[in-house]
């Protein structure tokens, strides 16, 4: 049986938890904005990690709406899943068309862990409870792709401007 009080916990630990670091991420890029709107690879972890966190951030505050049956609540998830997948779609052919090949295989992982999101919340559709574990499951994973993503957008940023920086004539230094 479907007993949504049960999972206020973890939706609001989750969803404040997205809701915090989309907000540190955002600071963190709008400092290196320069360096990220110019470089394919960059724009693309850039996308998808606010895109996953805001999306996590979305998918927890659909499901602590009250009132709502597990049909509702299955719909929600797989509406805004599939909002993401598209994005995530259309960002990693864009990177991957700028020769850069390593998105690819973290980009199978982002969408694995979507689509097991996908499968908990049609279970949770047709009538299993236990579909929200699922969902758990793959929102969590999720986190791991965001996560380290977001440091490797960093970290590629600051190699970025310490080749720039490398490069510079030695006049132009101060």
């Amino acid at each position: 049986m479907y007993d949504p009080s049960i999972w206020r916990d973890y939706f609001v630990m989750v969803g404040g938890g997205a809701a915090a670091l989309t907000g540190l991420v955002f600071v963190a890029m709008t400092l290196h904005l320069e360096d990220i709107v110019h470089h394919p690879v960059h724009r693309h972890r850039a996308r998808t990690i606010l895109t996953g966190l805001t999306a996590v951030f979305l998918r927890c505050g659909l499901v602590l709406m009250g009132a709502q049956t597990h049909q509702a609540v299955a719909i929600e998830l797989i509406a805004v899943l599939l909002v993401v997948e598209v994005i995530l779609y259309r960002s990693t052919r864009d990177a991957f068309q700028a020769a850069d090949t390593r998105v690819l295989l973290r980009a199978l992982g982002s969408f694995g862990c979507l689509v097991t999101e996908q499968a908990g919340a049609a279970i949770l559709f047709f009538g299993a409870a236990w579909g929200l574990y699922v969902v758990g499951l793959g929102m969590m994973a999720s986190f791991v792709f965001m996560v380290s993503g977001a440091w490797l957008l960093l970290v590629g940023v600051e190699s970025s401007q310490a080749g720039r920086k490398g490069a510079e004539p030695e006049s132009a230094r101060p």
